[in-house]
C-alpha cells in the first residue's frame, strides 16, 4: 500500500513539473491596457506587485478562469505572467490586459491580407468595445482587446453574420462610462437593444486598420452597433436621402498625418470625391445585400470654391472593395458590381477626365440598372 502511494504521490509531481515546463515554453504577450498592475494572487484583495503599461512585453507562464465577483455566471480569465523588469516579476494579471504573441501574428495576417486594399471609409467607437479576431461576439477567445470609446480607424470592408441565438450568452461590446453603471444593467441594456429591432436576424461587423497608437494589433473586426462612420466634414453636407458608407479622395491625402483620433471626420481641404451611397429600407437586412447601391463623383471648382455633381449613377448592386488607381489628372476607379441576380460579380472601370474647362467628367461604363428596393 505504500508503495503503491509513493508511485501516485511520484506521478502527481512529474505531472505538476510537466505542467511548469509547458507553462514556461508558452508563448510572450503585450501589455494592451494604458495601466494595469500585476497582483499577487487573482483574488480581489490581492496585493499589487508591480505596475505595467502598454507595450511592456511579459512572459505568460499559466492560465485560469475565476468566478467574476459582480457576476457569478461569468468568468474571468486571468494570467501567470513574468515581467521583465530587474526582478523578474512573477504575479497575476487579467487577460484582457495582455494581448499573446500567437493572437498578435493572428492579427497580422488579417492585416497581410488587405494590405493592398485602400480604406474605404473611416469610423470611430460610440463605447469602449471589443476588437475581435473573427466578426462573432457569441464568446470570448476571439477578443484581443479593449478598444477606448472615441477611438478611430480606416474601414477595410465589412460583413453580414447571422445574429448569435441566445442574447443571454452574448457579449454585447458595450461598455458604459466609467462610475455610470448599475447592477444588470449591461444585461438589460442590451437586452433593449435586441427588442428595438426583433426582425433582425443578421448584425453588422466592421474590418478595421488601426494605428500604432491606438493598438498593437493593426487589424480586427469590431460590432457595427458600436461603430459610428466619420463622414468627412468636406462631404457630410451633400447626402440627399441616402446614407454615405464609402469615400474615397480623387485628388491629394484625404487626412492630415499629424491629424488625432478626435479629427477623424475632418479634412486639411475641400477636394474630389468618389462616395458610395445606399438608400435605407425598413426591410430586415439580408446576409448577400450590396454594400452600396448607388455611385455619387463630387468634383470641386478651386476658383469658385464650390463642389459640384460631376457624376451619379443610377440604383445598381455593389461590393466593396473599391480601388482608385492612376496618377494626376489619368485616373480611375475600379467597382465590383453584380449585373445579373444572382450572377457573377464583375469588375467594372470608370474613367475621370477634365474637359477644356477643368470640369470633371466620368466615363461611365454600359451597367445594366436594377429596381430600388422599396422602404
Amino acid at each position: 500500500m505504500r508503495f503503491s502511494k509513493t508511485i501516485v504521490v511520484f506521478v502527481a509531481l512529474l505531472l505538476s513539473v510537466g505542467c511548469q515546463t509547458l507553462a514556461k515554453r508558452n508563448s510572450t504577450g503585450v501589455i494592451v491596457a494604458r495601466r494595469a498592475q500585476i497582483r499577487s494572487s487573482t483574488a480581489v484583495v490581492a496585493a499589487d506587485l508591480l505596475q505595467v503599461n502598454r507595450g511592456d512585453v511579459v512572459d505568460i507562464l499559466d492560465s485560469t478562469d475565476v468566478n467574476d465577483p459582480s457576476d457569478n455566471s461569468r468568468k474571468e480569465r486571468w494570467l501567470r505572467v513574468k515581467a521583465r523588469d530587474e526582478d523578474g516579476t512573477e504575479g497575476w494579471i487579467e487577460s484582457r490586459n495582455v494581448m499573446p504573441e500567437d493572437v498578435l501574428d493572428e492579427s497580422r495576417k488579417l492585416a497581410e491580407q488587405d494590405k493592398d486594399v485602400p480604406a474605404q471609409a473611416t469610423g470611430q467607437l460610440r463605447a469602449s468595445s471589443n476588437l475581435r479576431l473573427t466578426p462573432d461576439r457569441s464568446g470570448n477567445e476571439n477578443i484581443m482587446m479593449r478598444l477606448d470609446s472615441g477611438s478611430s480607424f480606416d474601414i477595410i470592408g465589412w460583413k453580414r453574420v447571422p445574429k448569435p441565438k441566445s442574447s443571454e450568452n452574448i457579449e454585447s461590446d458595450v461598455a458604459p462610462k466609467a462610475g455610470s453603471a448599475q447592477p444588470g444593467s449591461a444585461k438589460a441594456g442590451q437586452q433593449g437593444d435586441e427588442d428595438k429591432e426583433p426582425e433582425e436576424t443578421n448584425e453588422l461587423w466592421y474590418k478595421v486598420r488601426l494605428s500604432a497608437s491606438a493598438s498593437p494589433a493593426p487589424a480586427g473586426w469590431i460590432y457595427g452597433k458600436q461603430v459610428e462612420l466619420s463622414v468627412p466634414s468636406d462631404i457630410i453636407f451633400y447626402r440627399t436621402g441616402r446614407e454615405f458608407v464609402a469615400w474615397q479622395r480623387l485628388d491629394g491625402e484625404s487626412k492630415d498625418k499629424n491629424a488625432t483620433d478626435k479629427d477623424a471626420g475632418k479634412e486639411g481641404k475641400p477636394g474630389s470625391w468618389l462616395i458610395l451611397e445606399k438608400s435605407s429600407s425598413n426591410q430586415p437586412h439580408t446576409l448577400d445585400e450590396p454594400d452600396f447601391d448607388r455611385v455619387y463623383v463630387l468634383g470641386y471648382d478651386k476658383r469658385n470654391q464650390e463642389h459640384y455633381t460631376a457624376y451619379r449613377s443610377p440604383d445598381l448592386k455593389g461590393y466593396l472593395p473599391a480601388k482608385i488607381e492612376g496618377q494626376g489628372d489619368n485616373k480611375s476607379f475600379v467597382l465590383r458590381l453584380q449585373e445579373e441576380e444572382g450572377g457573377p460579380l464583375k469588375e467594372v472601370r470608370y474613367n475621370l477626365y477634365k474637359d477644356a474647362r477643368g470640369v470633371l467628367k466620368v466615363t461611365a461604363p454600359n451597367v445594366t440598372t436594377r429596381r430600388r428596393r422599396s422602404s
